[in-house]
């Protein structure tokens, strides 16, 4: 793991391609990642609100980025959540690969949590991919090409659903099947715990 050397304080140069980024860490620290978090009783390598913008890494330098439980806290306001992807984009590497963790928003865990200000679903990310923005536009579809419109291309390449322990024991006890276990999701709480969505960032964007 880095040393703990950096503050929020520290410019750019200090951050040296290419980087892993994992951010929001909190106790969760991995080995050959910047671990950055706003609070330093989690004694992060890196003192860093990520709503205070920009981030002190430099443009396209990061080749992985781990997101885990982080952004259904900030971006209360759609302007502020629309400028972190914004930079998120902006410290991607072309290719790089973006690993989001979210509660699932029907959840308890989601739905219990003062500290939570926005849900995470897969059509909140897919906004943000040129390729289907473009299909929306052509097919004269209401969506709007967020993705296209900021010049940002996120593509997720990858989504894992994982259910609610009693639901996973069904599961795997065979007293459900997935698509059974799909279609209470989308009508029952606490069904989906937790969601897990792989991106990559498209540099330049395919728009």
């Amino acid at each position: 793991m880095l040393k703990n050397l950096f503050s929020n304080a520290q410019p750019a140069a200090q951050f040296r391609s290419p980087l892993k980024l994992n951010l929001g860490c909190g106790y969760r620290k991995l080995d050959g990642y910047v671990n950055a978090d706003k609070y330093p009783d989690s004694k992060p390598d890196l003192l860093l609100d990520l709503e205070a913008l920009p981030w002190p890494f430099p443009g396209n330098s990061a080749t992985h980025v781990f997101i885990s439980h982080v952004l259904e806290h900030i971006g209360q306001s759609s302007a502020l959540f629309l400028a972190l992807m914004q930079e998120l984009y902006r410290v991607c590497a072309p290719g790089a690969e973006v690993t989001i963790r979210v509660p699932h928003p029907r959840h308890d865990d989601y739905l219990g949590d003062p500290t939570h200000v926005r849900p995470i679903m897969p059509a909140t990310l897919q906004a943000f991919d040129q390729a289907l923005n473009r299909e929306s536009i052509a097919a004269g579809t209401g969506n709007t090409p967020i993705g296209v419109q900021l010049g940002v291309d996120f593509q997720v390449v990858a989504l894992e659903y994982l259910p609610d322990p009693r639901w996973k024991q069904k599961l795997d006890a065979g007293q459900i099947t997935v698509q059974e276990l799909m279609e209470a999701a989308s009508a029952q709480n606490n069904v989906i715990a937790e969601l897990i969505f792989t991106c990559v960032a498209h540099k330049p964007g395919r728009g």
